[in-house]
Parts: structure tokens; C-alpha cells; sequence
């Protein structure tokens, strides 16, 4: 299914230059459309999804998102597992979310197992399994503009409620609704039963930020961002305690990309350690330019802590490498080398990363017979592609100085 764009005289939802690569064409046209959409503070709408904010701790602002309309195909809205798989480009993704309302009331994290209206009809629709009707209320209408954050997803402005209600029944799928009702169950528990039954990141972030996963006792609202890195985090260590019983993979190198994010992401056959590098690449650049990087590290064991660098970009891109090492039932050292070009023109959150690395396990590896061999590759790809020298980053590379140093058993035996 292709979205529809509201056009505008003057106005190319792909920008000027046809390719998506125009934020400020890109934002108003986004700003016309809800513009001429929104036309009062009370309207009818459908929703799906919600929103919880982290400003203020433990007072946060609890949203309904929704669209100041009713749409056939409004759960395109919040959709960003088809968005990567149909390829949409930013200013469809920004054209979609920027219509959704952040219909938000303050309450208190604890609030999760409280009767409170705003929570508990957020707790439904995030069960949902499709948009269901409401009828909104705003204490005033609503000022264009559009949130953008490196975690979570694009929405349009933040609106203070005066009334919401449900019109219609909510559609819940038997499994979500066996598990909310389980308040035995912890919250780990419970995210892995989901995931191993298809529900993707989007439904359990929901599912979890609002307060409808763990021990009774522990329920409470979670903000958004923490969330969605939290659900990335703890399918992340349920793939990792599989992918160690595996036997070691090959040299293979996978390449690809989604919205200007490109991965090359190089599998050793070495027991389970990851590292991330996350390095801006501007469009034109000098060979011994000392481009700025961020990067963290995961040995055997794991972590004991949060990373400091790289934030849940290193959660996202790892459940993705997981993924792919369990499909094809291996084990690896894997180091991830992230580039961000001009053409990732605004923030849209981890969603990116995790889809692009998706689309890259997706491609078919190159294989070499030596570790040599592909580092040569690496090189000279990297080189002849953004005019940059890798070994910058392959100095300061934890993973690849081990592989390099480390002694293992069979040395001792040779």
C-alpha cells in the first residue's frame, strides 16, 4: 500500500532536489497538511498508540497519539516495521507522524496500577491490535510543530487534554491480553514469550511503557525512550545466551543501508563480543581527515552497564545482528561499523538503526578465507566509498585488538 500525500502549490513532499533530502520542504509540508486538517479542538479520531514522556521524572506526561481525523489507513501512522519494508523515505515517515497529536495529561509513574482514566485507556491501546475510535477533547487547538528525537519516534504537537473517551471496542490479540493479565510474570519474561511470538518491538515498547508488563507489585509508567531501549536490551541478552551455543560463523562482511544510514558489519569466527562505531561521514571529506566517532563495547560476558556513547543506537543494531546469527544458527566476534551521511537529513529515531541493520543481515556476505583478507576489503571499501581511512577506527577498536592478541586454547596445543 503507497501513503498519499495532501499536496500543496509550491510544496514537493520529496523537496526540490526529488530525492527526500530537503528537511525544510519536508517540514512544511508536514506543517501544511495538519494545518489544513486541524480545524478545532474537539474532534473525532482513531489510535492505536501512546506516549510517555521522561521530562519532570517521576511526574511525566502520559499521550494518546492520534490524527484530528479518521483515516482508513491510519495505522500507517505507527508502522515502522512496514515503513522499512516497503522502503518509505523520510518525508513520507515525517508526513505520517507529524500528524499524530500528542494528546498528553501529567500523572505519576506509580500511577500504572491506579483506576486513572488517561492510563488506563492508554493500557487498552496499546493492547490493540488495530486503530480504535475516540472522541478528543482540547483546552485549546493545537500550534504546528513537529518533535523529532534520536530515540523515539517523529510526532506533531504536544496538546493538553480536557476530555478523551473510547467510541468503540478494542480488538486484543489472546496473547497480549494472557500475558498483561499474568501480574506473576516479570517483565523479561514477558517481553521474551511476545517476541517469540512475532509481536514486534513497537507493540511491546507500548506495551511496556505504559504499564502493562511485569509483577504487579513493579508496574509502573516507563518513558518512552527508556523503553524502546529497554525491549531492545532484553531481546538482545535472550538471543545472546542462544547465539553462544553456536559454532563459530566465517570471515563474512554484510553492507547496507536505510534513510542515509549505512552498515558494514563485519562477522569473525571468534566466541560472542560486539562493538559499535558510529561516525558522521559529511559529504565531502579528505583521506586523513580525523573524523568524530562514537563506539562501545560488549564482551563475552556482557555488560554490567549502560553504554556511554552510543546509546540505544548499541542496543538496536545488536538485537539485529542477533537476529541474523541465529537464523543462520552461528556464533561470531561482530564489529559494526556505522556511517551517517548528509542524506539522514533529521533524527527519527533508533527505529532507523535497527531496520537498517536488518536490511544489511538481509544482503548476501561476502566470505574470505582470512581474517587479513577481509580487513583489505574493509580498507579499500571504506576508502574508495567515503574517502576515509578505517584504520583510524580499527586502531582504537577493542574487539579487533583482541582478535588480533588474545591466545586461545589451541595455540597451546599446536
Amino acid at each position: 500500500m503507497k501513503p498519499t500525500y495532501k499536496k500543496h502549490k509550491g510544496f514537493d513532499p520529496l523537496g526540490p532536489c526529488g530525492k527526500g533530502r530537503c528537511p525544510i520542504c519536508t517540514r512544511n509540508n508536514a506543517f501544511l497538511n495538519l494545518k489544513n486538517t486541524v480545524t478545532s479542538e474537539n474532534f473525532t479520531s482513531d489510535s492505536n498508540s501512546v506516549f510517555v514522556g521522561h521530562y519532570n521524572y517521576p511526574n511525566v506526561n502520559v499521550g494518546i497519539l492520534a490524527p484530528p481525523e479518521i483515516k482508513q489507513d491510519s495505522w500507517l501512522n505507527d508502522a515502522p516495521n512496514y515503513w522499512a519494508q516497503q522502503n518509505y523515505q523520510i518525508p513520507q515517515i515525517v508526513n505520517l507522524r507529524s500528524s499524530l497529536l500528542n494528546n498528553k495529561q501529567q500523572s505519576n509513574v506509580l500511577n500504572a496500577r491506579k483506576k486513572e482514566k488517561i492510563i488506563e485507556l492508554g493500557q487498552e491501546l496499546a493492547m490493540a491490535s488495530s486503530p480504535a475510535a475516540l472522541e478528543v477533547n482540547l483546552k485549546q487547538k493545537p500550534k504546528f510543530r513537529l518533535q523529532t528525537s534520536d530515540y523515539s519516534l517523529p510526532m506533531g504537537p504536544s496538546t493538553a487534554l480536557k476530555k478523551i473517551k473510547l467510541t468503540e471496542n478494542t480488538k486484543i490479540p489472546r496473547k497480549i491480553d494472557y500475558i498483561v493479565s499474568d501480574s506473576d510474570l516479570k517483565t523479561s519474561e514477558a517481553i521474551k514469550i511476545l517476541y517469540k511470538d512475532k509481536f514486534n518491538e513497537n507493540t511491546l515498547t507500548k506495551l511496556f511503557s505504559i504499564g502493562n508488563l511485569g509483577l504487579k507489585k513493579n508496574r509502573v509508567l516507563v518513558p518512552t525512550r527508556w523503553s524502546i531501549t529497554g525491549v531492545d536490551s532484553n531481546i538482545g541478552k535472550f538471543l545472546t545466551n542462544q547465539v553462544k551455543y553456536n559454532p563459530y560463523s566465517g570471515y563474512l562482511a554484510y553492507f547496507g543501508s536505510y534513510l542515509g544510514n549505512y552498515f558494514l558489519v563485519l562477522m569473525f569466527p571468534d566466541a560472542w563480543q560486539y562493538e559499535l562505531f558510529e561516525t558522521y561521514v559529511p559529504h565531502y571529506t579528505n583521506f586523513n581527515s580525523n573524523l568524530k566517532y562514537t563506539t562501545d563495547y560488549e564482551p563475552y560476558e556482557g555488560r554490567k552497564k549502560y553504554v556511554e556513547q552510543t546509546a540505544g543506537g548499541f542496543y538496536a543494531s545488536k538485537l539485529a545482528v542477533l537476529e541474523q546469527l541465529t537464523k543462520i544458527k552461528k556464533q561470531a566476534s561482530v564489529l559494526v561499523l556505522r556511517f551517517i551521511t548528509d542524506e539522514y537529513t533529521m533524527p527519527l529515531g533508533v527505529f532507523v538503526v535497527r531496520e537498517a541493520v536488518r536490511k544489511t543481515m538481509e544482503t548476501t556476505p561476502l566470505e574470505f578465507s582470512s581474517r587479513d583478507l577481509m580487513i583489505k576489503y574493509t580498507q579499500n571499501f571504506i576508502k574508495k566509498k567515503y574517502n576515509y581511512d578505517v584504520n583510524k577506527i580499527l586502531r582504537k577498536s577493542v574487539l579487533f585488538n583482541n582478535i588480533k592478541t588474545q591466545m586461545k586454547l589451541k595455540n597451546y596445543f599446536n
